[in-house]
């Protein structure tokens, strides 16, 4: 998998939050997007998976020998981030379910063996509007995690999580696979301290 980012650029009314950004992603390596808060880290990861139009530039997501359509990149991803929501009225067990239908779980990754390793197997059957935000940050982090797609997206991935659940993350986080992508947005170095390339998105940002 390789993503081609061609001089992309987004501006809200008249404010470019970045521009000409060009870089190739390349499965295998991890890239993480740093900047203070309201450089446009969110904004640009949210741009590159689709959820936000690109105000200017191209988007190629690439396969060996084959380009992506766009209609079809959703099914190559998945993001994990505090503001996307899940669906509250769910029980785990059927958001697990829902989750599968469009992007199966890695081999030997079945519901009751995620339930094991969140520790949540007293909580299958409640709905997630009655989980703390600790739990629903757990179980956005293992859907990215054991999801069996090419490209993995992290958005300020221990947000909520306390001391255990943030140690977890990077065991987890550093087991992905060779094969995979994995982007992060974060300005806590705990959380991409072992990525192989750093990323100034205010380096993006326009004079004014």
């Amino acid at each position: 998998m390789q993503i081609i980012i061609d001089r992309l650029g987004k501006r809200f009314n008249r404010e470019w939050i970045f521009k000409d950004v060009t870089l190739e992603l390349n499965a295998g390596h991890s890239y993480t997007f740093v900047g203070p808060n309201g450089s446009g880290k969110s904004t640009l990861l949210q741009v590159i998976s689709g959820v936000m139009p690109a105000t200017e530039g191209k988007i190629i997501y690439q396969l060996p020998q084959k380009a992506i359509d766009e209609d079809d990149w959703y099914r190559q991803i998945v993001l994990a981030a505090p503001y996307l929501e899940l669906i509250e009225e769910f029980s785990l067990v059927e958001l697990l379910d829902f989750h599968a239908g469009f992007k199966p779980f890695k081999a030997g990754i079945s519901n009751s063996e995620l339930l094991q390793r969140l520790e949540l197997d007293t909580s299958k059957d409640k709905a997630i509007k009655y989980f703390s935000s600790g739990m629903k940050q757990r179980l956005k982090l293992a859907l990215a995690f054991y999801s069996d797609v090419p490209v993995v997206m992290l958005d300020e991935p221990t947000s909520n999580l306390d001391a255990k659940w943030s140690a977890w993350y990077r065991d987890e986080v550093q087991r992905l696979g060779s094969n995979q992508l994995l982007l992060i947005c974060s300005n806590v170095p705990a959380e991409y301290d072992f990525c192989d390339k750093i990323i100034n998105v205010g380096d993006y940002k326009p004079a004014r």
